[in-house]
Formats: C-alpha cells, structure tokens, sequence
C-alpha cells in the first residue's frame, strides 16, 4: 500500500515539477530542460529530481542554478500541490545521465 502511494507522489510531483521548469525555461532559447524521475524518500521529506538538458554540455550549469533556486521552486510546487500533499519535500536536483550513458554503450558496440 505504501509503495502505491509513494509512486503516487512520485508522479505527481514529476508532473508538476516539469511544468515549473517548462515555464522557467522558456525564456532561455536552445535550452531544453525535462524532468525524467523523481524519487521521494519513504516519508515524503526528501525528493531527489532527475532532470535532463539538452544541450547536454550545459547540464552541470543549469543544475547548480536549479539547486540554488530551489526555495522558489519548491514554493512553486507547494503552490500547485497544496491540495494534495501537507508536506512538501526538500528538493535536490541531479543530471540524468541515462542517454549519455546509452550513447556511449552504443558507440562502444559499433567498434
């Protein structure tokens, strides 16, 4: 039961958080930002986000920015959420490294 919950939350908060970053962006031109997981610790106090950038060179840049704003964006969220969750998580931002890491297991099975 607590694992439907939690994934649940999960996506709700991916689906929300990729709105904010939507928005957020838009006024940056040639950078796409999207928001690929979100896992919430068991007590829903902590979620790690798991975006991916495009240009992927900028990621680490676009990611220090997210963590630094990340009272704005975590009152966005609670903005959006506030019906449906009491507590809002903590917020950290991590690069989603998957598609890099794919391209490169490609690259190296062409060889």
């Amino acid at each position: 039961m607590e694992n439907t919950r939690l994934d649940k939350v999960n996506r709700l908060l991916e689906k929300e958080l990729a709105e904010i970053l939507r928005q957020e962006t838009a006024k940056t031109h040639g950078l796409l930002v999207s928001v690929s997981a979100v896992r919430t610790s068991p007590d829903l106090s902590f979620a790690k986000v798991f975006v991916s950038v495009f240009p992927s060179d900028r990621g680490t840049s676009v990611v220090d920015n997210l963590n630094k704003q990340v009272g704005g964006i975590r009152g966005a969220l609670g903005n959006k959420v506030r019906h449906q969750l009491r507590v809002i998580p903590e917020l950290r931002f991590d690069i989603d490294d998957s598609l890099d890491y794919l391209e490169r297991i490609d690259e190296l099975l062409k060889k």
